[in-house]
């Protein structure tokens, strides 16, 4: 899949990216068994496209499914599918820009989550991050639950939280990653996993790593993200490598 296959008509290539989107967040350790990547459905912008309730790793395309904007799936009314479908809803419904979105607990962004040091960029792979990661709790808005987004409430207020930015934590939980697309969506899921575990390495050396600078930040983001497809095609490879 480092390739697209010769003759997909648009619609059947954004699956095609969809599950191998799956297979690379389980691979490259961003989801385990929970977790869901998600795409605004380029035959309806009012609508995007998502697995139904699998394990990432597992995914194929028979198992992609449409969605409305309030978590509504279309014409599968008997399939299970993920509680937190209401995160990609309510930010596909305010976020034209966004045409992919990641949620995962992958763990080396929990513990950003759940203090107050800043998730910042500490590398060029990772310059996105220098325009500001936002945060999420649910406590302030539903008290005490079970952390899970599993409501269109709830969807909207971390809609809100992410404001116009490319990452949230979500306090306890997990993260969001947005993107233009799949491959983007997927690159900064990775590569905000990865900035964390340096990140929190630095900080064992220093109290003050020498962080990327705002325009440092900008002007990695602008040299790499176009070359996305360099790790996607080795990714998917990997990824399809490991199922075998």
């Amino acid at each position: 899949m480092g390739k697209r296959k010769k003759g997909l008509d648009a619609h059947a290539a954004l699956i095609e990216d969809l599950v191998a989107a799956n297979h690379i967040l389980y691979d490259q350790g961003v989801v385990d068994g929970f977790g869901h990547i998600s795409a605004r459905d380029d035959r309806d912008a009012q609508r995007f496209l998502m697995s139904r309730s699998c394990a990432p790793s597992l995914v194929e395309t028979d198992d992609i499914l449409e969605y409305d904007f309030e978590g509504n799936v279309i014409d599968a009314k008997d399939a299970k599918l993920y509680i937190e479908r209401f995160i990609h809803a309510a930010i596909y419904a305010v976020r034209p820009d966004v045409n992919s979105v990641v949620h995962s607990h992958s763990p080396a962004i929990i513990p950003f989550g759940i203090t107050d040091v800043a998730l910042r960029p500490v590398y060029h792979m990772s310059g996105f991050l220098g325009e500001g990661v936002m945060r999420f709790d649910t406590r302030p808005i539903a008290g005490d639950t079970n952390l899970l987004v599993s409501d269109m409430r709830l969807g909207r207020a971390l809609a809100q939280a992410l404001d116009d930015k490319s990452v949230c934590l979500m306090r306890g939980h997990g993260s969001v990653a947005v993107g233009a697309n799949v491959r983007q969506a997927v690159y900064r899921a990775v590569y905000t996993e990865l900035n964390a575990r340096l990140q929190s390495e630095a900080l064992r050396l220093s109290a003050s790593p020498n962080y990327l600078s705002a325009g440092e930040s900008e002007k990695t983001a602008l040299l790499n993200e176009p070359f996305i497809e360099r790790p996607w095609s080795l990714w998917t490879a990997e990824a399809e490598r490991n199922r075998d």
